[in-house]
């Protein structure tokens, strides 16, 4: 435990398992008590068991962020739970399905934009007021490298990120004053359970994934929160509006 958050109070969606969950161990390790959210209870639970078993604080609300009651009744929790909210990490996301435009079915493309997409706003529209409440605090989005980019076969996965992009920038010049930076993370291929389960169902897909990336390995969830920590941090703290693209150079090229 660094404790360089001690007494701050992070939020994390989609922290039952891969990205999240590491994230909200690193924000524990920091010191920040951390409030774990996902649909699945089972997964949270493992996620607080670990923060701590470590020696953190933690502990979890069930949330569907694509309802506003329940996106509302998780920030009340916060309060409840913690009286404040400094950090959060606006996580939660699924792929969809795997479809050219034209063939990509309409009910996964409206799901797949109510995770992504509609779930992020409403995460901030709870979020900003307990902020301002304290005086400030840093919100970070999870978009991806899809989110700058296109990417065949997504074209809703693609669209969402892309808007969540669009989304933090607005949010960071809306309230930039009030002392609440907004920024968004945007990972390639990572490894996290989402891409095990393409690649368990697809042999030669971790290579080919591989393959496409400059540095030639996949990412991992810890390097994506080491990002968020930093960020969160005084030493991120003039950066504002900013997608921060972690694809191993994908994007140079």
């Amino acid at each position: 435990m660094t404790q360089s958050f001690d007494g701050k109070v992070a939020l994390v969606t989609g922290g039952a398992s891969g990205i999240g969950r590491v994230a909200a161990q690193a924000f524990a390790r920091e010191g920040a008590s951390v409030l774990v959210s996902d649909r699945e209870t089972e997964g949270c639970r493992e996620t607080v068991r670990l923060i701590t078993e470590a020696g953190g604080k933690a502990s979890f609300v069930k949330t569907d962020v694509t309802r506003s009651s329940e996106v509302k009744a998780m920030i009340a929790e916060a309060q409840r739970a913690y009286g404040k909210l400094d950090f959060a990490l606006n996580n939660a996301g699924i792929d969809g399905a795997r479809a050219r435009t034209a063939d990509y079915p309409e009910d996964i493309w409206a799901q797949v934009l109510d995770v992504n997409l509609t779930g992020v706003f409403l995460c901030m529209k709870y979020e900003i007021p307990l902020m301002l409440q304290n005086g400030g605090g840093v919100i970070i989005n999870m978009s991806s490298v899809a989110g700058v980019t296109g990417f065949v076969a997504h074209s809703a996965y693609t669209a969402s990120k892309h808007g969540v992009i669009g989304l933090t920038k607005t949010a960071a010049l809306e309230y930039a004053k009030a002392g609440i930076r907004v920024n968004a993370i945007c990972p390639c291929y990572t490894r996290t359970p989402m891409v095990e389960r393409l690649v368990s169902v697809e042999p030669n897909l971790a290579e080919r994934l591989k393959s496409r990336i400059p540095l030639g390995r996949l990412g991992t969830p810890e390097e994506i929160a080491a990002a968020a920590i930093y960020l969160c941090s005084d030493a991120g703290s003039f950066i504002n509006g900013h997608s921060l693209l972690m694809d191993g150079g994908i994007m140079a090229e």
